[in-house]
């Protein structure tokens, strides 16, 4: 996992400046984890305590409607996962989090964030414009849900999703663009 240390390294500096007491801190509270694909990493049911950069693979997070799993994202290589409110307020929420693919990732325990963020002040920096880049995410997603066609909507997926979207499973991507897997299929099959 040294090289996966790296990789998690080489993110965190396209937003700060990593110094070597932040590099060793980092590296005795993160743990690395594997999960398997279809292993659930989070169940809705329990508070979400930590939060997991991938390495390699991806992790699905949905919820559950009417007996149906909903998409909710997508999360792959160079990101970070954990179901949001939960994780946040320390409390369960709808989300569960599950492994499409063997996934490899590093975890990080939220009382280690918060001991990150009281001593280091370049990891608030960190977080405010890696969050950023997620606000933008979920605004053009509410847009897209609201404001187009389906053909539309899997359009804006496919760019989305452009590295990663032909890894996960068609009935996943229909259940995340809200419409049916056969309105999916005969969107894809116009192409």
């Amino acid at each position: 996992m040294s090289n996966s240390k790296a990789l998690l390294f080489h993110h965190f500096e396209q937003y700060i400046r990593l110094s070597d007491a932040l590099k060793n801190e980092l590296s005795k509270r993160l743990t690395g984890k594997v999960f398997r694909k279809g292993e659930l990493v989070h169940d809705a049911e329990r508070v979400c305590r930590h939060s997991h950069f991938i390495c390699s693979g991806m992790l699905r997070t949905y919820f559950i409607k009417d007996g149906r799993e909903i998409s909710e994202y997508f999360s792959s290589e160079q990101e970070w996962v954990n179901s949001p409110r939960s994780f946040m307020q320390r409390r369960p929420d709808m989300y569960f989090i599950d492994a499409i693919e063997d996934t490899e990732t590093f975890s990080l325990h939220v009382d280690d964030l918060v001991f990150l963020f009281d001593h280091f002040p370049e990891m608030e920096r960190y977080s405010r414009l890696s969050m950023g880049t997620l606000f933008g995410h979920l605004i053009e997603r509410i847009t897209s849900l609201r404001f187009t066609s389906a053909r539309e909507k899997y359009q804006h997926f496919c760019e989305t999703y452009q590295g990663i979207y032909h890894r996960i499973p068609l009935g996943m991507i229909a259940s995340y663009l809200g419409i049916t897997q056969e309105t999916l299929s005969r969107i894809r099959a116009e192409k």
